[in-house]
């Protein structure tokens, strides 16, 4: 999604990431070549998701928390970011409406995607947010 075979990113997917986030189109564009010299397949794993989450926040379990924020920013749940995701997901972090923010946050504590949050679910986060890596 986004590319097309030339490695432009697409008309429509710059439009809409323009209306929807912050970032201008030179941004975007210079962001998605980068985006696909470290990711060629146009795609970031879960795995690879984790490792780069553990280098921002060395101090924390990265897969535990990492696999729920990325579950989150999954928004079509094929198991892998693509270019819309991953500048959704940096927008959303770095300054997004705060409503965007809020679904976001419901999104990421509502484990089993019910369209509930439960105590449960609640403790889970928070647990695996809290919980220091297991090296220390």
């Amino acid at each position: 999604m986004g590319n097309s075979k030339s490695g432009a990113l697409s008309k429509e997917i710059l439009e809409d990431l323009q209306l929807n986030t912050k970032f201008t189109e030179e941004e975007l564009c210079a962001w998605y070549q980068s985006f696909l010299k470290e990711c060629p397949s146009g795609r970031i794993s879960r795995k690879e998701f984790e490792s780069i989450y553990g280098k921002f926040f060395p101090d924390a379990d990265p897969k535990a928390y990492a696999q729920h924020v990325f579950r989150s920013f999954d928004t079509n749940s094929d198991g892998t970011l693509d270019f819309k995701e991953y500048v959704v997901a940096l927008h959303m972090t770095t300054g997004g409406k705060p409503t965007q923010k809020l679904e976001w946050a419901f999104s990421l504590y509502d484990v089993d995607g019910n369209g509930t949050i439960s105590k449960s679910e609640v403790l889970e986060i928070v647990t695996v947010g809290l919980s220091p890596s297991h090296g220390d």
